[in-house]
């Protein structure tokens, strides 16, 4: 299954666990295929290395070398009009288009709001995990 993560579920994975690390934990065991754009990619970067300014012990730049190496990379399209009320989301529905994913996992709530879109459903961590990840 194609997913993408927005960058808030991706961090909160690497730095606090939960519902988004086990959606990692799936996508490095081969469960899930994580499908990235380089402006999702770039955003994962900067948020990063931001809160790994916080947490030094955790090492983001191997993390994020791994994310490029092992994720699915694809151009993303221009959108033809905005999606979201935070037009710096849209990258996510870009990607999703290019890549034709049906899912991206976010508790943002301007993605929440347009779920559905073009036929991608945008789910929260919890509800993903509830979903996909059981035994």
């Amino acid at each position: 299954m194609k997913v993408i993560l927005d960058t808030n579920v991706f961090v909160s994975g690497v730095y606090f666990g939960g519902h988004p690390y086990r959606i990692l934990q799936a996508w490095n065991n081969g469960r899930l295929v994580l499908t990235v754009s380089k402006e999702i990619l770039d955003e994962y970067g900067r948020i990063g290395r931001m809160l790994g300014e916080q947490f030094p012990r955790i090492k983001f730049g191997p993390i994020l070398e791994f994310v490029t190496a092992k994720a699915v990379i694809v151009k993303a399209g221009k959108l033809h009009q905005p999606v979201c009320d935070d037009p710096d989301d849209d990258k996510f529905f870009a990607c999703a288009l290019s890549a034709r994913c049906k899912t991206i996992i976010s508790g943002d709530k301007h993605l929440v709001k347009v779920s559905g879109f073009r036929g991608i459903d945008v789910l929260k961590p919890r509800e993903f995990a509830d979903r996909y990840l059981q035994a």
